[in-house]
C-alpha cells in the first residue's frame, strides 16, 4: 500500500514537473522580443528562438514587435502665423530598436508620440504663413521627424518618416482659394489665347509676305525669259539674214538678180495696209520696164488673132 501511495506521488511529481518545464518553454518569433523580469527586475531580453523562463521567478513582462508600425493620428487644430486656423492630420512610421528602453522609458509610448507630434507641429505651422504651410509640406515632413526621432530616442523608438496626411484650411478660405485659383486659370487661358492669335497673325503676315516675294519672282523669271526669247529670236533672224547675204554673195549674183529681189520685196511691200510707199530709183526704172513689156504684149494679142 505504501508502495502505490508512493508511486502516485512520484508520478504526480514528475506530471508537475513536466507540465512546469512545458509551460515555462517559449519560442520567439521572427521580428519579435521578449522583455524578461526575475523577481520584477529586468533581466534579459529574448531574440528570436527557444528559450526557456525559471518558474515562478521569471516572466515575460512585454512582448514587443520590431516590425515597422504606422500610426495615423487624428486632425490637430492649429494656428499660422497669419492667424489661419486649420486643421492638419499626420501619419508616423515608427520602428522600436531598443525592446528595454521601450518597455521602462516612457508610460505609454503611442500617447506621448502623439501628443508631441501635435506640440511639433504647431511649433513649426506657427513659423509660417498660410501659403508657405500649404506648399511646404516636405519641410514639416522633413523638421517633424528630426524633433520626434531626437525626442523618442530615449524610448527606444526611431521614426522612420513624417507624412502629413491633409491640411484642411477654413471654408471661406477654401472658397477664396478656390476664387482665385479660377481667375489665375481664366488669366492663363487669356495669354494663351492672345499668344496663339498673335502667332497665327504673324504665320499668315509671314506666309502674305513669302507669296508677294515668290510672285514678284515669278514675274522677274517670266520677264528674263521672255526677254531672252525675244533676243534669240532677233539672233536668229539676224543669223539668216547674213546666211542669206552670204549665199548670194557666194553664188556671184549681179545686178540684175539683185534688182529682181527688189522687187519682189516691194511686191511684198505694196500688198501691206501701208498708205504711202517711197520706191527707190532702181525699183520704178525696172517698174516702167515691166509696164512696157505688159503695154507690147497687149499690142500683139489682137494681131495674132
Amino acid at each position: 500500500m505504501d508502495y502505490l501511495f508512493s508511486l502516485t506521488i512520484i508520478i504526480i511529481l514528475v506530471v508537475i514537473g513536466i507540465a512546469l518545464i512545458v509551460t515555462n518553454i517559449r519560442i520567439v518569433p521572427q521580428a519579435s522580443a521578449f522583455v524578461i523580469e526575475r523577481l520584477g527586475a529586468y533581466r534579459v531580453t529574448w531574440q528570436v528562438g527557444l528559450h526557456f523562463k525559471i518558474p515562478l521567478f521569471d516572466k515575460v513582462a512585454r512582448r514587443v514587435s520590431l516590425k515597422e508600425n504606422v500610426i495615423d493620428f487624428p486632425p490637430q487644430p492649429v494656428i499660422t502665423k497669419d492667424n489661419v486656423t486649420m486643421e492638419i492630420d499626420t501619419v508616423i512610421y515608427y520602428q522600436i530598436t531598443d525592446p528595454k528602453r521601450f518597455a521602462y522609458g516612457v508610460e505609454r509610448p503611442l500617447a506621448a508620440i502623439e501628443n508631441l507630434t501635435a506640440t511639433t507641429l504647431r511649433n513649426i505651422v506657427g513659423d509660417l504663413e498660410l501659403d508657405g504651410t500649404l506648399t511646404s509640406r516636405e519641410l514639416i515632413n522633413t523638421k517633424m521627424r528630426l524633433v520626434l526621432d531626437e525626442a523618442t530616442d530615449a524610448w527606444g523608438i526611431k521614426v522612420n518618416r513624417v507624412e502629413v496626411k491633409n491640411i484642411t484650411p477654413p471654408r471661406d478660405i477654401q472658397v477664396a482659394m478656390e476664387k482665385q485659383m479660377r481667375a489665375e486659370r481664366e488669366r492663363r487661358e487669356s495669354i494663351l489665347r492672345a499668344e496663339g492669335e498673335k502667332k497665327s497673325a504673324i504665320l499668315i503676315a509671314e506666309g502674305s509676305k513669302e507669296a508677294i516675294i515668290l510672285e514678284a519672282e515669278a514675274k522677274k523669271e517670266e520677264a528674263i525669259r521672255i526677254a531672252q526669247g525675244q533676243s534669240e529670236a532677233i539672233l536668229m533672224v539676224q543669223r539668216a539674214t547674213a546666211d542669206g547675204l552670204k549665199m548670194i554673195k557666194e553664188a556671184d549674183a549681179n545686178k540684175e538678180v539683185i534688182a529682181l529681189r527688189s522687187l519682189e520685196a516691194f511686191a511684198a511691200a505694196a500688198d501691206g495696209k501701208a498708205t504711202k510707199i517711197i520706191i527707190p530709183s532702181e525699183i520704178q526704172g525696172l517698174a516702167g520696164l515691166a509696164a512696157s513689156l505688159k503695154e507690147i504684149m497687149k499690142d500683139d494679142s489682137p494681131e495674132k488673132s
